[in-house]
């Protein structure tokens, strides 16, 4: 944007003259590209019409899919088959109600980081029993005649073709200007300036931080220095019409309680989605139950601990998923083994010792992506370590471009494929698919007492850390983290977890 084009939109807004100065120009072109494409619609409008548009795509599919597997040796099945279709589209609009009863539409507006993992259960419910019930009334009108085999694939094919299609939608979503929110965060202290770090660090939730607002802010951290400080809080509304501000988040700012009550009341009659960061945040999981006294919500957390039950079933999950996985994959080990012993001479797994649950450490299994001597070359390359740098975690190390790394290297990390041998240390009984990360012992020493909790589980493969930033998040919040994941274990957590794990292995690392 230049400065003629920014003049004229500025004047365009009337803001005032301390408020001109304070606005950068992403937020100035969205919200001129907004208002050019005449978007006068937000995220709920956008993604609702093309969620509905995946789910009787995906249902119609199915239908069509189990049609022709089950009919088409059999052109007489094939012309019975004419009345369950024409009562099965009949239907449609009562899947769509059903699938609104569940909330399938309702949660990508009010959450940032709303995917299609967090919908594959209400997705599974939701075609489970629909399938069930287009049975029973079929079977009790004598309008259809659906066979167990074409009710059994609709089923197993909407649940895939439904899911599919909704990440596609979301996939659609994202690229268009009516997803992007802007948004304004209300208190610049210490939390309101971590969840604007936070929240630029993920461009796939469609956020674009407007500014602060504050009164008294806090100086700011240099990687936020861009955004803009809006004034005090009273100014809040205008802000809000001035920039088509979608989203505030309250942050823990200067006012009082009841001012800050009354302040969120008002902007109740903007159309606004608020977010409130809660106190003891640190320690408020998103899977904790609320429950109230008279009308008051009190958050309630688990005790930190887990049944035999539930450690015997994530067991059994790991062993199970382990062995296949290393079954399944065994000819990419084998091509990936023989890619790195073609390039580099030394043994085609790297071994590292690392601090595994109860205090017990192991050796972990990782395809060798460096030169053999690489960690006799650790002190030689430490300068480059980008935690090192202003703002940094010293406590952490990675060297984006590695010299260390060899081409193969970068090939197998740039996609993970280097940590698949972990594989093994989850049949050894030594690590889980899921769980905390695995620190080298001189990160371990870093860790503080009420974090040792965080291996009360056997590290994981995967994890929250790996979902939500991989090695760009702080050493502290990476341990708060894993804290988290025992305080809210769940298998079907887990299962919502290797799903996230797959788009955030398609992201860039720096490998």
């Amino acid at each position: 944007m230049n400065a003629t084009e920014r003049t004229a939109l500025l004047d365009g807004l009337a803001l005032h003259d301390e408020l001109r100065a304070t606005v950068d120009d992403r937020t100035l072109e969205i919200l001129d590209r907004r208002r050019r494409t005449a978007v006068i619609k937000g995220r709920g409008w956008l993604v609702r019409r093309l969620l509905l548009a995946a789910d009787l795509g995906g249902l119609v599919l199915a239908l069509f899919t189990a049609e022709w597997l089950v009919n088409w040796h059999n052109s007489m099945g094939a012309l019975g088959a004419r009345a369950e279709i024409v009562v099965f589209l009949a239907t449609l609009p009562i899947w769509v109600v059903i699938a609104k009863l569940y909330g399938l539409y309702d949660h990508d507006e009010e959450r940032t980081d709303h995917s299609t993992a967090d919908d594959f259960g209400g997705v599974f419910h939701m075609v489970t029993v629909c399938t069930w019930v287009f049975w029973v009334s079929t079977y009790v009108t004598g309008l259809a005649h659906p066979t167990t085999a074409k009710l059994v694939i609709f089923w197993a094919a909407a649940t895939a073709f439904v899911s599919i299609g909704r990440a596609v939608a979301r996939a659609v979503a994202h690229r268009n200007a009516a997803y992007i929110q802007n948004t304004v965060i209300v208190g610049a202290g210490d939390v309101g300036q971590l969840i604007a770090k936070k929240l630029l660090n993920h461009p796939e939730y469609g956020i674009n931080l407007v500014g602060f607002a504050d009164a008294r802010p806090k100086e700011r951290r240099n990687d936020l220095e861009h955004l803009a400080l809006l004034g005090d809080t009273s100014r809040l509304p205008a802000i809000i019409r001035l920039f088509d501000v979608e989203r505030v988040i309250v942050a823990f700012s200067n006012e009082s309680h009841e001012e800050t009550l009354d302040l969120l009341r008002s902007l109740k009659d903007l159309d606004v989605q608020i977010d409130i960061v809660p106190r003891l945040f640190e320690l408020v999981s998103p899977g904790v139950g609320i429950h109230t006294v008279e009308g008051v919500p009190l958050v309630g957390l688990p005790p930190l601990r887990l049944s035999r039950s539930s450690r015997l079933l994530k067991g059994t999950m790991d062993l199970a998923a382990a062995t296949i996985a290393l079954v399944v994959l065994s000819p990419l080990f084998a091509a990936i083994a023989l890619a790195i012993k073609l390039e580099s001479p030394g043994p085609v797994f790297f071994r590292q010792v690392r601090m595994g649950s109860g205090g017990r450490t192991f050796r972990i299994f990782k395809f060798r992506s460096m030169v053999a001597e690489a960690e006799t070359l650790k002190a030689d390359v430490a300068h480059l370590n980008k935690h090192l740098a202003k703002g940094g975690d010293p406590r952490m190390f990675k060297i984006p471009n590695d010299p260390r790394v060899t081409r193969v290297g970068r090939l197998v990390r740039r996609f993970s494929l280097d940590e698949l041998p972990q594989l093994l240390n989850v049949a050894l009984g030594q690590m889980s698919l899921v769980g905390p990360r695995p620190l080298i012992l001189d990160e371990d020493n870093f860790v503080e007492d009420w974090a040792r909790h965080r291996l009360d589980l056997k590290p994981g493969i995967t994890g929250l850390w790996q979902v939500t930033g991989r090695d760009d998040i702080p050493f502290a919040e990476m341990t708060r983290l894993d804290y988290l994941y025992i305080m809210s274990w769940s298998l079907w957590g887990d299962l919502k977890l290797m799903l996230r794990t797959l788009p955030a292995l398609a992201r860039p690392t720096g490998a």
